[in-house]
């Protein structure tokens, strides 16, 4: 009976240097600085919210990542009443499509932070491959989820993701 105590605590001992050991190896937010729609720079280390931070990396030409985002967007105002959140849509249009980016933005009348990646070092910095991928970013700066690809249902399990971030 001794042996199995002292085996569980231990464990528990353990399992708290292994949890408090992976808080400590979050991802951090890199730092790059992109430029907004009305041409004004912003660090990406230092966006500086309230609350919790999606960030969607997206383009013109990517038809998923426009559903997500015109799907989010319905949403987006009872999330902010809700949770804080903001959004930062990151158009990864390059120098030929970028022009593309205000006159969409504008018809769909995104109500959300977008920056420019025109030469693509926050995608690189943030590891992505393919858009639409979307990140969730603590008050921290931590990168605490990560998402590829849309199918309808996942702006669900995203929100669900930024519910358990203001429960902690």
């Amino acid at each position: 009976m001794k042996l199995s105590i002292v085996t569980l605590f231990c464990f528990l001992i353990g399992l708290s240097f292994a949890q408090e050991e992976a808080k400590n190896n979050m991802k951090k937010l890199p730092s790059v600085v992109l430029k907004d729609l009305k041409g004004k720079s912003v660090n990406t280390a230092e966006m500086g919210f309230e609350g919790p931070i999606i960030i969607s990396f997206w383009a013109t030409w990517c038809s998923p990542c426009k559903k997500e985002l015109n799907t989010i967007h319905d949403l987006y105002p009872d999330w902010q009443d809700e949770t804080e959140v903001t959004l930062v849509a990151v158009s990864i249009d390059d120098e030929k499509t970028k022009a593309r980016v205000s006159p969409y933005v504008n018809a769909k009348a995104w109500d959300f932070e977008i920056l420019l990646d025109p030469n693509g070092d926050f995608k690189r910095a943030m590891g992505v491959n393919n858009v639409p991928h979307t990140f969730l970013i603590d008050t921290e700066g931590n990168i605490v989820y990560s998402h590829n690809n849309y199918a309808p249902g996942d702006e669900d399990e995203l929100y669900e993701h930024v519910l358990e971030l203001g429960s902690n």
